[in-house]
């Protein structure tokens, strides 16, 4: 996270009295909303968990979760609007019982909050249906990605595209040695992405993450596969507090170890991040809405900051979908989407949405030479609307640091 100049983003105030107690304000920042995670920078303290941090609501202050982060910071979510806070030294530290954990077993890695499975990592391979070429078989992918009410809002090998798989991000059409690799159509038998190892897995009171090594593997340029791009994966869970709402980042980081590296050709399909959605969805119970003011007609094609895609609840009483955003250091940001045509499918229109950075211009990968993509998504039930969705990105785009310093 960068550090923002308390100025900008946020009115403070602090005071510390007896009991070492700190009162800090976070506010509007040119009626700008920011609703996210906050690095708060505590004074030295030896030992974990020396702190108390409260909200007020209403007259009183009432406990919010935080956990240690790196060096000397706690971590916490703010969920937007002008709120008030103390931060106050106990005099021992106090159990912190991690709100989200992570689940590993029969090649997946669960992660939940409060004990509900929310997103799933699948790191073994994944093979379809009996009849269908095993050439579709994967691993190194996300599904079932799940609302907090428990309505699965991903799917993976749909009969029409049996390479889709939830929540995932292959390149499409690139070139080694001048020959094109796809690593998104599997049954064209050129590439794949698979997973490799887990470097990293961390849970904690607000947030959870694992970190991923993925290979995307060339199988047609050379006599026998090969590495075309190493690529790492964090996804970090947060708890936002509330019954309706969890939010997960998505960054990717890549580099090829490919003497003269890889080209990236300029499609409509590849990278970035991609997710096929419930078979439920289809152009008469979902829809589109950008940064832009853009719908489902109007997306496709075009650049965003972020992009909400709801529909129908599993019940037929209400709706949910997911907040999808670009962070500004990604490529080409605001970023080109792939949205699938209402009339695609048959008619049937059913929903697929992608950020992709290569849309409208190629990108080359030089050699040994790293290169990054973050994402974050909001899921939720309910609605959740434009001015929401902007308080979630302005978080994302210019995250919140506060350092509290003593005399």
């Amino acid at each position: 996270m960068k550090r923002f100049l308390l100025f900008c983003t946020v009115m403070i105030t602090i005071s510390c009295g007896e009991r070492e107690t700190y009162r800090f304000e976070i506010g509007e920042d040119d009626g700008i909303l920011r609703s996210g995670p906050v690095v708060l920078n505590v004074p030295a303290e030896e030992g974990e968990n020396q702190w108390a941090l409260k909200k007020k609501e209403g007259e009183k202050y009432i406990p919010v979760p935080f956990q240690n982060g790196e060096d000397n910071d706690l971590l916490f979510v703010h969920d937007g609007g002008r709120a008030f806070y103390t931060i106050e030294r106990v005099d021992t530290g106090f159990p912190v019982n991690p709100a989200i954990q992570m689940d590993q077993k029969d090649g997946n890695l669960s992660m939940s909050i409060n004990g509900k499975p929310l997103v799933q990592y699948r790191y073994e391979m994944t093979y379809p249906p009996r009849g269908v070429d095993s050439v579709f078989g994967k691993s190194g992918y996300l599904h079932p990605i799940r609302t907090p009410s428990g309505d699965t809002l991903s799917r993976i090998q749909p009969p029409d595209h049996y390479h889709h798989y939830g929540m995932w991000g292959p390149w499409t059409h690139t070139q080694i040695k001048g020959q094109q690799v796809d690593f998104w159509n599997l049954g064209d038998r050129k590439g794949t992405v698979l997973f490799r190892d887990f470097k990293s897995k961390t849970s904690g009171t607000v947030s959870a993450s694992f970190n991923a090594a993925q290979e995307h593997i060339d199988f047609i340029t050379e006599t026998a596969p090969q590495i075309a791009l190493n690529e790492n994966l964090e996804v970090r869970l947060w708890d936002l507090n509330r019954p309706d709402r969890y939010m997960f980042d998505y960054n990717t980081t890549f580099r090829s170890p490919l003497e003269n590296g890889i080209l990236f050709e300029a499609y409509r399909y590849g990278g970035g991040i991609g997710m096929r959605f419930t078979e439920r969805w289809h152009k008469d119970n979902c829809s589109v809405l950008t940064s832009e003011g853009n719908d489902r007609l109007t997306a496709d094609g075009s650049n965003a900051r972020w992009c909400i895609v709801s529909g129908e609840s599993a019940d037929g009483k209400g709706t949910n979908g997911v907040l999808f955003m670009s962070h500004p250091t990604n490529r080409k940001h605001p970023e080109p989407m792939r949205v699938w045509p209402i009339d695609g499918n048959g008619g049937r229109g059913d929903m697929f949405f992608e950020f992709c950075p290569i849309r409208h211009e190629e990108w080359r990968i030089e050699p040994n030479k790293d290169y990054g993509l973050q994402y974050r998504m909001v899921v939720f039930d309910g609605e959740l609307n434009a001015e929401e969705a902007e308080a979630y990105w302005q978080a994302f785009a210019n995250p919140i640091e506060l350092d509290i310093e003593e005399d």
